[in-house]
């Protein structure tokens, strides 16, 4: 049991362990960054299925489908009127200020 192969031997299948367990120490700590991956999306998938299942009851309602049609197609009632709000691209740029900033700046503005 003292003699040297055997010693050798026994050093080389701790080194063999000693080798796997830090192998499968890493394997878990990226399971458990995949875990916690996974739980994230979980919470935004059943937040997700909240948000459609109101949206669903919503819809249930004359009031939820009257407003769901108004703000997808632009459909108004009769009597109402829509109003377009348009920028005009013929309008002058105004020119921005470039003013400067800082004790520099003060200090040229003061000797002008």
């Amino acid at each position: 049991m003292r003699s040297k192969p055997v010693l050798v031997l026994l050093a080389i299948i701790v080194i063999a362990f000693l080798w796997n367990i830090i192998g499968l120490t890493g394997k878990l700590q990226e399971t458990y960054k995949n875990k916690k991956i996974e739980q994230e999306k979980i919470s935004d998938l059943e937040a997700r299925k909240e948000k459609l299942s109101s949206d669903i009851l919503k819809l249930g309602t004359d009031k939820g489908k009257e407003e769901v049609i108004r703000e997808n197609f632009g459909m108004v009632k009769e009597g109402e009127q829509v109003m377009v709000i348009i920028d005009d691209k013929n309008q002058p740029e105004t020119p921005k200020e470039t003013g400067e900033k800082g004790i520099f700046s003060f200090l040229k503005n003061l000797f002008k």
